[in-house]
């Protein structure tokens, strides 16, 4: 005898046996044994959830002999009849081949027949959003007014399509995705009784690559067990048979992305494609461990662990992740990706947009959209805070550290031990001197982000309510203007500079453009001769 396939050889045979559809199960076995059933059901939900499994289990179980607590005994001659495919009471129909309204006519012409044997005349349709507008509007009558002895079964993958005519005729069953766990468990108890040896890690991982599908889970447990025939089956070993990633891999790239380092974002994608990994599977994998990291991070801890289907060390590691990236970034990249999956599908080189797709993530100086002008002054304010910790981050280092020496500091005169008595206090002339010869005083400090601030973001102002000797030095509101201002120690060097400079002492004060006080005005000569009431006198070419 040939072999069959895991998902054939177990497919359940009694509602006990129907793994994750505690909710359908009992209510179908309860009209059975009440006898309240229905003349017609619609099964809905995703691929390899048991609609038709259980379809056939409720055709068995209305025409069983002698059923136990509501299933059929799989013993009696219809129940085998049944599930050998003879009986002549039991009709299943692929919709998607048989559409037409004559297909339809041929039901209708047959439910005048009572059943051959048995109770009832079962009618499986399967994939039953497939048929045409005018088979369902032939079927409308004989669905909703059907013989007593006759019960209609339609699945489906995709309720949407069935008209509101359909559906108002029919006890609807929604059927769940079955959780990793469960999934996990049929396998690890198919695997007992097949004798093949099996890591509990490498059954979770399948699980989870079969996205709620019980038969997509025994579809590729069969061909892991397939590709290592007569091996334990290991997780490395159903990764390399798969050709999937680890999720670890994922979160290595996101924390590459978020430092922008786009090289090593791309040389992690290169080593899983050339270990045979599916570019756009790849892709696939990637927005959803983003969509879980979104959800971790968008939610409660427990409603996190109800709606993200992941082993403890998974969910340990996104919510690790959540403290280094935010929603607006993890959005993002979402949106990203998800372009990149539509351009893909008539693309003849599909690697390089993958590439590109990536560097775009790294370097949101790329894009010009607002949520990418977010991510650059995230990016910003990270190398403000690498040089307020004093490490060098050079220009296109890919936000990578450097040689760790620190922001250069002003070059500024140190006071000697001699010095004499306290200088006097600037007059006004000795302000509009600073203000005529600005410029020539920030160039007398070292090149640097302090220098920066003062020479191309910086005011020089006054107090025009007080026209007190005070000078004010106004900066443009950024993230490194808040570094200069919390440097306490440089601010207190630029004042000994500036009183070596003058030979006066110079009181000044330092704020950011959005933190003023008082009447405060940007001095320039113009002002100065009019505030200060001095002449100004020009600078020679």
């Amino acid at each position: 005898m040939s072999y069959v396939a895991l998902y054939r050889k177990f497919r359940p045979r009694t509602f006990d046996e129907v793994k994750g559809q505690d909710h359908i199960v009992t209510t179908l076995k309860n009209q059975v044994k009440t006898g309240r059933l229905q003349h017609a059901y619609l099964f809905t939900g995703t691929r390899g959830t048991g609609k038709t499994s259980v379809a056939k289990i409720l055709a068995r179980a209305v025409n069983c002999e002698h059923p136990v607590d509501g299933s059929p005994c799989g013993e009696c001659e219809t129940c085998r009849n049944i599930a050998s495919g003879t009986s002549m009471n039991v009709i299943e129909i692929d919709a998607a081949s048989n559409n037409g309204v004559e297909n339809i006519r041929e039901i209708i012409d047959e439910v005048q027949y009572r059943p051959a044997e048995g109770k009832y005349k079962v009618y499986i349709i399967d994939e039953v959003h497939m048929l045409s507008t005018g088979a369902f509007n032939a079927l409308l009558k004989t669905l909703e007014e059907p013989p007593s002895y006759v019960i209609f079964i339609l699945a489906t993958t995709e309720v949407g399509k069935v008209p509101i005519t359909i559906l108002s005729r029919c006890q609807r069953y929604d059927f769940h995705r079955i959780d990793t766990a469960t999934i996990t468990a049929r396998m690890r108890e198919l695997m007992d009784k097949e004798g093949v040896k099996a890591e509990d890690k490498a059954l979770r991982f399948i699980a989870r690559a079969a996205d709620g599908s019980m038969r997509d889970a025994l579809s590729l447990l069969d061909r892991c067990i397939a590709f290592y025939m007569n091996q334990e089956l290991t997780y490395e070993k159903a990764l390399k048979a798969l050709g999937e990633a680890d999720t670890t891999v994922f979160s290595t790239e996101v924390r590459y992305i978020q430092d922008g380092n786009a090289g090593a974002a791309v040389r992690i994608f290169e080593k899983q494609v050339q270990r045979g990994i599916e570019i756009g599977q790849f892709m696939t994998d990637f927005i959803w461990y983003l969509r879980n990291l979104l959800l971790v991070a968008t939610s409660s801890p427990a409603d996190a662990e109800e709606m993200v289907d992941v082993s403890a060390e998974q969910m340990a590691d996104l919510n690790e992740m959540t403290n280094e990236v935010t929603p607006d970034q993890i959005m993002r990249y979402i949106r990203i990706l998800s372009e990149l999956q539509s351009s893909m599908r008539y693309a003849t080189n599909r690697r390089v947009l993958a590439e590109i797709a990536l560097i775009r993530m790294a370097k949101p100086q790329t894009e010009t959209g607002d949520d990418s002008v977010l991510d650059r002054l995230r990016q910003l304010e990270a190398k403000v805070a690498d040089l307020m910790a004093g490490g060098f981050v050079p220009a296109g280092g890919d936000g990578q550290a450097g040689s760790g020496q620190g922001l250069p500091a002003p070059d500024l005169p140190e006071k000697s031990e001699d010095d004499g008595e306290p200088l006097p206090d600037a007059a006004p002339e000795d302000l509009k001197e600073i203000c005529a010869n600005w410029n020539k005083l920030v160039r007398g400090l070292k090149e640097g982000l302090f220098r920066e601030q003062l020479e191309d973001h910086a005011a020089v102002q006054y107090n025009a309510d007080t026209l007190e000797n005070k000078l004010y030095i106004e900066l443009d509101p950024s993230p490194a203007a808040n570094v200069v201002l919390r440097d306490k120690d440089r601010i207190e060097a630029f004042g000994a500079y500036l009183d070596r400079a003058c030979g006066r002492h110079v009181e000044f004060e330092m704020h950011r453009k959005d933190n003023r006080s008082g009447n405060l005005k940007t001095v320039d000569l113009d002002s100065c001769l009019e505030k200060i009431g001095m002449p100004v006198i020009e600078e020679e070419d």
